[in-house]
């Protein structure tokens, strides 16, 4: 069995970060760990409070894991500060750690800042070390510093954010106007398009965190990034197909879907 790791933050409703991850990896037959970089004090609504850990128990979890474990896959999330990034580069390159994935988490969908607007340049020195990146298009527009309006923007966006040195990087589109999401992959100066129609589903708690993870995991498996990121889609399509309602807000994905219906579980 292959071992993929997310080094992400917290999130105590179950529906993003750490849980979302572990949900994906093991819904897609690989043994998930975990190095947890904040606490979050966080329901359907929203992001409520944030504690991020310390650098050294951060450094401490990696070490741990690194030094015992083959790890074949790393999804990172919410990394909050300069130094925890700094850490987590540190330990990355020391290791030698493969098949990279960022997801950019910079701010929740209730507008709270996750990553510390100081902390942007650091995060592209960990962009650089990367396999992917999956920013969603405000993200995309803090990465490569424009305006993004157009398919020909998002093309634009990838090739300057290629030049961190990251190798490959794929553009959500769910913040479009448009009936369909279309995300963009670019790899080997190659464009891919990956269009779905536009889910009518309110309850899309942890889609950025479920689908890195998916593609992250995929990876490990050894498939390319290209299929990796369509198997990504396809899990993550179902998955919003299957959410629940969970709370007063935005509830979370069915990430086990498919495991319930093998055990005639009631859904």
């Amino acid at each position: 069995m292959k071992n993929v790791l997310t080094i992400a933050g917290s999130d105590s409703s179950g529906g993003a970060g750490i849980q979302a991850d572990i949900k994906t990896m093991g819904a897609l037959g690989v043994h998930g760990m975990s190095v947890i970089t904040a606490v979050t004090a966080q329901n359907s609504l929203g992001v409520q409070k944030s504690f991020p850990l310390t650098p050294e128990i951060i450094g401490e979890q990696l070490e741990s894991l690194f030094s015992d474990i083959e790890i074949d896959g790393v999804k990172i999330g919410m990394v909050s500060d300069v130094e925890i990034i700094k850490i987590i580069r540190e330990k990355l390159l020391k290791y030698s750690a493969k098949n990279i994935v960022i997801d950019t988490v910079m701010v929740s969908k209730n507008g709270y800042h996750l990553l510390k607007p100081e902390a942007v340049e650091e995060l592209k020195s960990l962009i650089s070390i990367s396999t992917l990146v999956t920013p969603n298009i405000p993200e995309t527009e803090i990465l490569a510093d424009m305006k993004i309006k157009t398919q020909e923007d998002i093309k634009k966006a990838c090739i300057k954010i290629a030049k961190l040195g990251v190798k490959a990087i794929l553009i959500k589109g769910g913040h479009s106007d448009e009936n369909s999401c279309t995300d963009t992959l670019y790899f080997e100066n190659s464009f891919y398009h990956y269009t779905t129609p536009r889910l009518e589903n309110k309850n899309t708690h942890g889609t950025g965190c479920t689908l890195s993870s998916a593609i992250t995991t995929f990876l490990a498996k050894e498939k390319s990034i290209p299929i990796s990121v369509e198997l990504g889609k396809k899990y993550i399509t179902k998955a919003i197909e299957n959410s629940f309602d969970l709370g007063h807000g935005i509830g979370p994905l069915g990430h086990f879907i498919e495991i319930y219906k093998k055990l005639s579980i009631k859904y």
